[in-house]
C-alpha cells in the first residue's frame, strides 16, 4: 500500500459520532459498511429527497460503463479513481482488468475508513496494477505525485472524479484542481465525472433542502451545481457521446432510465 499511513495509523481518525458521506453512500448502495448515525441521517436525506438511493445507485452505475466503454472502446490500460470511496462490487480495477488484466489502477481517497478497507482495492491481476494513495482531492500536486509510482503519465490516463468535485465548495478551486489534474497527464487522456445538480429539468431543486440538512448533520459539507458550471470542469476537451446528461442515461441500455439530478459525461484531452 503507497502512501504514509496505513490502515492500523488510522483508528483516531475516524469519527463514528456523525454521519460521513463515504459511508452513508456505502448505506444508499445496499452495503454494510456503516454506523447507525450514518443510517439515520440517510434514512433523513431519503425521505427528504426520495430519489437519493436512486442518484447513489445511478452514479455507481455509470462507473460501470465508463470503465467498460474506456477499457474495451478507447483502449485505456490506465485509470487515475480521485475519491474512491468504500470498496464494493465491482470496483474500478476489476472491471478494467476483466477486460485487460494488464490495466493499472490508481485509487486516491482521504476518508480513514476507506483506508481501513483499501487492501481490498489492491488484490488485482498479476499483469496488472492496483494501488492506493491517502491523498485529498484538494492537494492535485500531491494526488499527481502519488499516482506517478504507478501509472506512466507519459501515456493517456482516465481521470474520474466521481461525485468528488461536489465536496469543493469553492467552485473556482474545484476548476484549478481539474485543470492541474488534466494538465498532468497527457493527450489522449480522458475526465470521466459526476456531479450533483439543482437543474429542475433533472429534478434537482430537491437538492436544496436535502443538502442544507446534510450540511448542518453530516461531513464533509457538500454543494451541487448548475449545467453551465459542471460544463466548465471540461473546458478545453471534447465531450464524448451522449454530452453532459443525467449519469443514468449516459450510455445507458435503455433510454427509458429516469432523468435522476445528477449529471455524468466523459471527455477526451485533445
Amino acid at each position: 500500500m503507497s502512501g504514509s499511513q496505513h490502515p492500523s495509523d488510522v483508528s483516531g481518525r475516524l469519527n463514528t459520532g456523525i454521519a460521513h458521506n463515504a459511508r452513508v453512500w456505502n448505506y444508499w448502495i445496499g452495503g454494510k459498511d456503516h454506523y447507525e448515525v450514518d443510517q439515520q441521517v440517510g434514512d433523513q436525506v431519503a425521505t427528504m429527497f426520495p430519489v437519493i438511493r436512486d442518484v447513489a445507485r445511478a452514479d455507481r452505475d455509470f462507473l460501470g460503463r465508463a470503465v467498460r466503454f474506456l477499457t474495451a472502446d478507447r483502449g485505456v490500460r490506465q485509470f487515475l479513481d480521485i475519491g474512491t470511496g468504500l470498496p464494493t462490487l465491482d470496483n474500478t480495477h476489476e472491471i478494467a482488468q476483466r477486460i485487460a488484466p494488464e490495466s493499472r489502477i490508481v485509487y486516491v481517497d482521504n476518508d480513514p475508513i476507506v483506508l481501513v478497507h483499501a487492501r481490498s482495492l489492491l488484490v488485482g491481476t498479476p499483469q496488472g496494477a492496483t494501488d492506493y494513495i491517502d491523498a485529498d482531492a484538494h492537494q492535485p500536486d500531491s494526488v499527481i505525485a502519488g499516482a506517478s509510482a504507478t501509472l506512466d503519465l507519459d501515456q493517456p490516463v482516465a481521470v474520474m472524479m466521481l461525485g468528488i468535485l461536489n465536496f469543493v465548495l469553492d467552485t473556482e478551486q474545484a476548476l484549478d484542481i481539474v485543470r492541474r489534474i488534466m494538465a498532468s497527464v497527457p493527450s489522449g487522456s480522458y475526465l470521466a465525472l459526476t456531479h450533483p445538480t439543482t437543474d429542475t429539468d433533472l429534478g434537482g431543486e430537491g437538492n436544496v433542502e436535502a443538502m442544507k440538512f446534510w450540511n448542518e448533520n453530516a461531513t464533509p459539507p457538500i454543494t451541487a451545481r448548475s449545467r453551465a458550471e459542471i460544463g466548465a470542469f471540461f473546458d478545453g476537451m471534447e465531450l464524448l457521446t451522449p454530452g453532459l446528461v443525467s449519469c443514468s442515461r449516459w450510455r445507458a441500455e435503455s433510454q427509458s432510465a429516469p432523468v435522476l439530478p445528477q449529471f455524468g459525461a466523459v471527455a477526451v484531452k485533445p
